[in-house]
């Protein structure tokens, strides 16, 4: 390789060799390949094909026919919307709170390195490596009237008097499951927030310390601003799995009592496999993909 100077007597940039530049865009290219075919197939072909589906008239057997925009305009009809909308809401503001509230005390708990501390923060994160339909039928099986081991345990202690309709009632059923999810997930939770607190740096509690900042404060001043963005990523992990919320559901409770307990995803199942139209549940499913995007956007501009 030669080096020129220009007329002005400065040398130029170096650059590496074009040949050399070329190699490392394709090595480049044939690294991202992977991911980008995953990607592709797995979420870009399947997006394209749901939103052709809700601009079509798309029974499960037979042809489709274009009827845009019908699928949009009959979701208000739909007799399971508004209410699943609604329960849908109240279970993702109820289960965020409580899930961070439990999720922040567990990594709390264990944030500090003492002897046998790594027995208890594997025994809390144990919970997240049961799949969820297990786990739903598992607190199907001891919250179950007939045989379930909660209700004689209960009366054996004298807590309660006759068994509890735990998925009998809605309010129940509502409380039942919002206990397994935070059993499920508050371990998952609590591992993503113990990775924010070790990462805030000693020194920082060591200087509000020695300033005379107590507990309460060095929580309030110190810990909870710097765990900000580490909050808000359970936060949206959290909304957004509230949002789709279907296995514990389709499996603990069906829905009921009385479609008590219908989610915005358990809408769309029952229009596409029941009602067999599929352009329809497309439809739902465009308009709950345009929300999430939206609340999560406007999530992270507030946490931001």
């Amino acid at each position: 390789m030669t080096l020129t100077i220009t007329r002005s007597g400065r040398r130029p940039a170096h650059t590496p060799p074009p040949a050399r530049w070329r190699s490392r865009k394709v090595q480049g290219w044939l690294y991202a390949a992977p991911t980008a075919v995953i990607v592709g197939v797995l979420f870009l072909a399947p997006l394209v094909l749901v939103v052709w589906m809700s601009l079509n008239r798309w029974p499960l057997l037979g042809p489709a026919t274009f009827n845009a925009p019908a699928n949009y305009l009959k979701i208000a009809d739909n007799p399971l919307f508004i209410d699943a909308v609604l329960f849908t809401l109240k279970y993702t503001a109820i289960t965020t709170v409580l899930l961070s509230a439990v999720a922040l005390g567990l990594a709390l708990l264990v944030q500090d390195r003492r002897p046998g501390i790594g027995f208890f923060r594997t025994a809390f994160f144990l919970p997240g490596a049961v799949g969820f339909a297990a786990a739903g039928l598992l607190f199907y099986g001891m919250l179950n009237n007939d045989f379930g081991p909660i209700d004689p345990m209960l009366q054996a202690l004298g807590i309660t008097d006759e068994p509890v309709k735990w998925i009998g009632t809605p309010n129940m059923a509502l409380f039942s499951t919002i206990t397994l999810v935070i059993w499920r997930f508050a371990g998952f939770n609590m591992l993503i927030l113990l990775t924010g607190l070790q990462a805030i740096p000693a020194e920082v509690y060591e200087a509000a310390k020695s300033d005379g900042a107590n507990r309460w404060q060095i929580f309030t001043r110190i810990t909870m601003p710097l765990l900000r963005p580490t909050m808000a990523l359970m936060l949206i992990l959290s909304v957004t799995g509230s949002l789709l919320a279907f296995d514990q559901f389709f499996v603990f409770t069906n829905g009921g009592p009385d479609n008590s307990t219908v989610s915005m995803v358990m809408v769309v199942y029952r229009d596409a496999f029941f009602r067999f139209d599929l352009g329809g549940a497309a439809a739902l499913s465009v308009v709950l993909l345009a929300a999430l995007i939206g609340l999560n956007a406007l999530m992270m501009r507030r946490l931001r």
